[in-house]
């Protein structure tokens, strides 16, 4: 596989070189750090990383491979990746590829051979910056051009949503409980978590109106991670307020799900400077103060000091003071803004999965 020269170009001007992986040509995105050893696959296949470049704070990456098992979607969602290595010689049984040959044959562009630790002190200091990734000598000469274009761009919520969830109604799993997962950009495993605690799954795209809900008669409702900003998507919120108003239909948000539940609620949010990307945040139950590791990918949060009075914080960041979770203290309706489907602690966050689908299991036997 021959390499061609690439840069990695921010929006403030700084410029990094190294090494192309992938076809020639421009990848846009906004560059964001992710401090985990492991998991390169599956972030790479997070959904909400669509519209991004991902920065990987280890040294080494793909030394055990590419199994397509662990993908949590069927595509590369990240727009792009920077490394300050790649392992070309991956050890590990389950291997099935090296992490460039997929990315290559993904049409995925990465750097690798910068000085990682120089970028993400650069991120923590000034915040994530919009970029673009250029390999090959026509694509750098084309780099700040296509960056200018970029920058004068909206970030496109929407858009970013619709490239990644489901275009209709499939259906996963059985059990005595009916759960509509409402797909923002849902991981896989969401899905399987559900299935695996008893529940039948309809996953749905984001676009399904409050109306459209009813007609599944849904014994509950699982909002989903996803890419970009909770304020762009209006209409998402709009249908979730609806779903509030109902006051019959328990719910429960994830990530993004979290943010835009928490809208739905009278709250609001606001974009962290870099984000909590990673398997190794802290959170703390707010009434048992037991504290337990999560995986989490968001770049924005809820403001705890905006919730409405029937609404409790449950979790609390103890790296930062920022809000986890959400609980509504007299409807059916909770959230984490972490991945309880993700297993850094390993088995820290399960119990979320179980806990919604038992009371969906025990309303139903009232």
């Amino acid at each position: 596989m021959t390499q061609h020269q690439a840069v990695l170009m921010l929006a403030d001007g700084t410029t990094y070189e190294g090494a192309g992986i992938g076809p020639d040509g421009t990848s846009v995105g906004e560059a964001v750090f992710f401090t985990g050893m492991t998991g390169y696959e599956e972030a790479l296949t997070d959904p909400s990383y669509a519209g991004q470049i991902l920065v990987f704070c280890y040294p080494l990456i793909g030394n055990y491979g590419i199994d397509p098992a662990v993908r949590q979607h069927k595509t590369v969602c990240a727009s792009g990746a920077v490394f300050r290595r790649v392992s070309r010689h991956p050890s590990h049984y389950r291997s099935a590829d090296s992490l460039p040959h997929w990315l290559e044959t993904s049409g995925v562009r990465g750097i690798e051979g910068m000085d990682t630790r120089a970028l993400v002190t650069r991120l923590r200091e000034e915040g994530t910056m919009r970029s673009v990734i250029a390999v090959g000598d026509a694509a750098i000469q084309d780099a700040p051009a296509v960056l200018r274009r970029y920058l004068a761009q909206p970030l496109g919520t929407p858009e970013l949503v619709a490239s990644v969830c489901v275009k209709a109604e499939e259906d996963k799993g059985q059990g005595p409980v009916r759960v509509a997962l409402l797909d923002c950009g849902s991981k896989e495993h969401i899905a399987e978590s559900l299935v695996e605690a008893g529940a039948e799954v309809l996953e749905i795209p984001f676009t399904t109106t409050f109306e459209q809900l009813l007609t599944l008669k849904p014994d509950g409702l699982v909002i989903s991670n996803g890419p970009g900003d909770p304020a762009e998507l209006d209409d998402v919120v709009a249908t979730l307020r609806r779903a509030v108003e109902y006051k019959k239909l328990p719910m429960f948000g994830i990530c993004l799900g979290h943010q835009l539940l928490a809208q739905a609620l009278g709250a609001k949010t606001f974009k962290l400077k870099y984000g909590h990307r990673g398997g190794n945040q802290p959170v703390q139950d707010e009434r048992s103060g037991k504290v337990i590791i999560t995986a989490q990918n968001h770049g924005y949060a809820v403001d705890a000091q905006t919730l409405p009075s029937d609404v409790e914080q449950t979790l609390i960041n103890l790296n930062d003071g920022t809000n986890e979770g959400l609980r509504h203290r007299t409807l059916p309706i909770s959230s984490v803004q972490f991945h309880p489907e993700a297993s850094p602690g390993p088995d820290d966050a399960n119990h979320y999965f179980r806990d919604f689908v038992g009371s969906l299991r025990e309303q139903r036997s009232r």
